[in-house]
């Protein structure tokens, strides 16, 4: 995410399967017959118990909490449920304190039980977190018992060196140590990056897997984040760092594991699927093994070799329990537990003692809800008031007022239009000729509720709120586009690496066009539709167009932008934002929360 000429620094602000706990379970569609033996059974010994040949292994797992300790609010914040009779609901869903309570109730009775993340555990965090370089959501992930992790994209937000420290510990270079004689102590669990390797040495910059043993039973992790890493992080965060492609990552330490003599694997892949359905217990096997499913985590579990018997994936944000057929054509477990915290994964693994290896068709899985109606982790109530105390003078300084909910869902979301508008107003006071703004979708993390969410009152938008909702402290801005230039722009958002996953960019008062989604590739941008104040672009005039620096780095696949002339960068997206509601709203005017009626779109 760099803007020329200015190079943009990133910086951060200072088992078991359970049929329970939380209502209809997504079943994986491998449960075979297996011998009595499954458990840890055998002929009783005077003295001791010997160990049957196959054992269930519970693995809980859950992937992009993107430090969310408290419950996040508005839609980010529930969960879809399908009903028996066809209808669904929303459930409320997520917090650590929740989080905790169900993890450790899922562990009850599970002599061995691991516990495994898909990576983005930090970065794009609410202030809590964000304010503190995720410390807290690092020590929250120690008292939650992760065993291991992945790698994620934004694990990469302040850099390698940064997230170094994240594990090994130490206090921050540059704020110090928070807590008063108090060392961060960094992360008791390994963070695997086997695709992530330093251009220098050519080695990995963090353990490429990790092996849980206890009684002889054995299953190795292999941990990789997206090859396209460097596309949706900020070119400071991945500077120095090359990222390999994750089938032949994978491929590669599986080889190595089994050389070692683990032939039980489990790939930690920060990279997802699209399910057909919302909810979170959604068939996706249904008609057929991986039918409900698409996105570039199909063709990764296609072609990861054999070896490798379930698959944790993330990154989309998307719940699924799915089978896609390996290379043999088998059946494998492949899974994603949303984000935000509120849903885990309880997948059982069946260990073949006299193998060493899973008994794959014995392997279910099922996503279950983060419930707030569970009783609440003490231990994670007082990490959360000791952080919430710290950041409480900056946190909840008012920033604006809304007069009701501004959601983020949405191809065109009301939250997208206020901080386009927001931004537009801003790159006008750097320079009067600044025709429009232009928003990444993946740089808006939450919405604004109306309700409050501590003293502050109903209606009052705190900093904190803010920080949520734009956490990555972009700059906003200002480049010279040819009218040509800014229609490739916006076919740039259903095209390339946009095809089959469109990032649709928010749009300032103004500009409005018509996207058919009917259509393919770049026809779905309907290009003489294009306006700017009524009047139709002009291929040959000049526009001056506001966006952060990570699109104006050509970040998310948009390489024109990339290409812009006339640079000019300001000040960081939030405080565009702030400035923004405290001169545009008050408590007896707030803000309305706009229409979302810029793209007219055709479906």
């Amino acid at each position: 995410m760099s803007a020329t000429p200015n190079p943009y620094r990133r910086r951060r602000r200072s088992t078991r399967f359970l049929a329970a706990a939380a209502g209809v379970a997504t079943v994986g569609a491998l449960v075979a017959a297996m011998p009595a033996s499954a458990g840890e059974t055998g002929k009783k010994k005077p003295g001791h118990q010997k160990p049957g040949r196959y054992q269930d292994v519970q693995l809980l797992s859950f992937n992009d909490l993107h430090g969310n300790l408290e419950p996040p609010a508005g839609s980010s914040g529930r969960v879809t449920e399908l009903q028996p009779d066809g209808t669904s609901k929303t459930i409320d869903a997520g917090g650590v304190e929740y989080l905790a309570t169900h993890l450790r109730q899922a562990r009850e009775g599970s002599k061995y039980t691991v516990t495994a993340a898909g990576g983005d555990m930090v970065g794009a965090s609410p202030l809590i977190s964000g304010l503190f370089h995720d410390e807290p959501t690092i020590e929250a992930l120690n008292k939650l018992d992760l065993d291991v992790t992945s790698v994620g994209n934004h694990e990469f937000d302040e850099g390698a060196k940064e997230l170094g420290r994240l594990q090994k510990g130490g206090c921050h270079p540059t704020d110090g140590c928070y807590v008063k004689g108090k060392k961060f102590k960094g992360a008791d669990f390994p963070y695997l990056a086997a695709n992530v390797l330093d251009e220098k040495t050519k080695k990995p910059i963090l353990k490429p897997y990790w092996v849980w043993k206890k009684n002889g039973v054995k299953v190795g992790f292999i941990g990789v984040t997206l090859e396209d890493t460097p596309g949706v992080v900020s070119a400071e965060g991945v500077k120095g760092l090359k990222f390999k492609d994750e089938v032949e990552t994978i491929n590669k330490y599986a080889k190595e594991l089994e050389k070692q003599g683990v032939k039980s694997v489990v790939a930690l892949i920060h990279e997802g699927g699209l399910p057909a359905s919302a909810a979170y217990n959604y068939d996706c096997d249904s008609p057929g093994a991986g039918d409900g499913i698409s996105g570039p985590i199909v063709d990764i579990a296609k072609n990861i070799t054999p070896k490798v018997d379930a698959l944790v994936t993330g990154h989309t944000h998307a719940a699924y329990a799915c089978t896609i057929n390996d290379p043999s054509g088998k059946p494998r477990m492949v899974t994603s537990a949303a984000s935000f915290g509120r849903l885990y994964t309880d997948t059982t693994l069946t260990y073949d003692r006299w193998t060493g290896d899973i008994a794959r068709t014995s392997v279910a899985s099922a996503n279950h809800v983060v419930t707030r109606t569970v009783p609440k982790a003490t231990d994670m109530t007082e990490l959360i008031t000791k952080w919430n105390t710290l950041a409480a003078p900056i946190g909840n300084k008012p920033i604006g007022y809304i007069s009701g909910d501004i959601s983020n869902v949405g191809t065109e979301s009301p939250i997208g239009d206020l901080i386009a508008d927001a931004q537009l107003a801003y790159g006008k006071e750097l320079d009067p000729e600044t025709d429009l703004a232009l928003m990444n979708p993946g740089g808006i993390r939450a919405p604004l509720t109306y309700a409050a969410k501590g003293a502050e009152g109903d209606g009052v938008v705190t900093y904190a709120e803010g920080f949520t909702v734009q956490p990555f402290a972009n700059t906003v801005n200002l480049q010279n586009f040819t009218g040509a230039q800014l229609v490739q722009v916006l076919k740039e958002q259903v095209t390339g690496v946009n095809a089959a996953s469109p990032k649709v960019l928010q749009v300032s008062s103004g500009l409005t066009y018509t996207l058919d989604l009917t259509k393919t590739g770049a026809d779905r941008v309907v290009a003489d539709s294009v306006k700017l104040n009524g009047a139709a672009i002009d291929p040959a005039a000049t526009y001056r167009v506001a966006t952060n620096s990570f699109l104006a780095g050509g970040g998310d696949g948009f390489t024109t932008l990339g290409q812009g002339t006339g640079d000019l960068v300001g000040d960081d997206d939030l405080a565009a934002l702030e400035k923004y509601l405290l001169a545009n709203s008050s408590a007896t005017d707030p803000i309305v929360p706009p229409a979302a009626n810029r793209i007219a779109i055709v479906k």
